[in-house]
């Protein structure tokens, strides 16, 4: 039996490790796509173009966790897809919080050294939402191994997206507790209680059963 092909696309900068709790059913193979370096002045939908061609498996699942949401909405533009998946992501420019945009628009986040954005503390587990010890060292290694050139284009993208598309096979898992990216802009998606923005490690039980149902 010919399995079929789940295409994870991971968070800003992160890898593989931030679906290490995450399970597919025996009949699906899962592929990790690893970011590729942003060429200069290159926009996240060219980027998509790009990434896009590593996708060869047809009518593929593509899942996307933050971050990697947002670019797995922008390469179902280029790939026919069965289904995109979102999780703890942004399916358009409108569910990203306005304050964020205020930023882009301002072009504010040029402003802050990329290394106060790498820095790893007890604020950034709680705007993450990482509160075991394990995702917290993940959390930090995933700053850590994250390319600053990566890490300053990835931010740029997010604060500037205007994507007002959403695919029509397009599903979405959210948590009630992301302050990342708050419930309170998200439409029309399902929920997880008191899932944070990693909910992805700590809340991967209901995470892969919504996969399951959802696949």
């Amino acid at each position: 039996m010919n399995k079929k092909t789940i295409y994870f696309f991971s968070g800003l900068g992160a890898d593989y490790r931030a679906f290490q709790n995450i399970q597919v059913p025996p009949n699906y193979q899962a592929v990790f796509v690893e970011w590729l370096a942003p060429l200069p002045n290159e926009k996240m939908e060219q980027y998509a173009q790009r990434i896009s061609q590593v996708i060869t498996a047809p009518q593929p699942i593509i899942v996307g966790l933050s971050f990697g949401g947002m670019m797995a909405v922008e390469v179902a533009k280029w790939v026919a897809t069965e289904k995109v998946i979102l999780i703890s992501s942004a399916k358009t420019y409108d569910e990203i919080p306005f304050y964020y945009r205020w930023a882009g628009c301002l072009q504010l986040h040029h402003l802050v050294p990329v290394q106060l954005l790498k820095w790893h503390n007890s604020l950034t587990n709680w705007f993450f939402g990482a509160s075991q010890a394990p995702h917290q060292q993940l959390l930090k290694a995933i700053l850590q191994d994250t390319p600053e050139q990566f890490l300053l284009w990835a931010i740029d993208c997010i604060l500037t997206w205007k994507n007002t598309l959403v695919p029509l096979n397009c599903v979405h898992i959210h948590g009630t507790n992301d302050k990342i990216l708050p419930l309170f802009f998200i439409k029309n998606s399902k929920t997880i209680a008191k899932g944070g923005h990693l909910m992805v490690l700590d809340k991967a039980a209901e995470v892969n059963q919504f996969l399951y149902l959802n696949l």
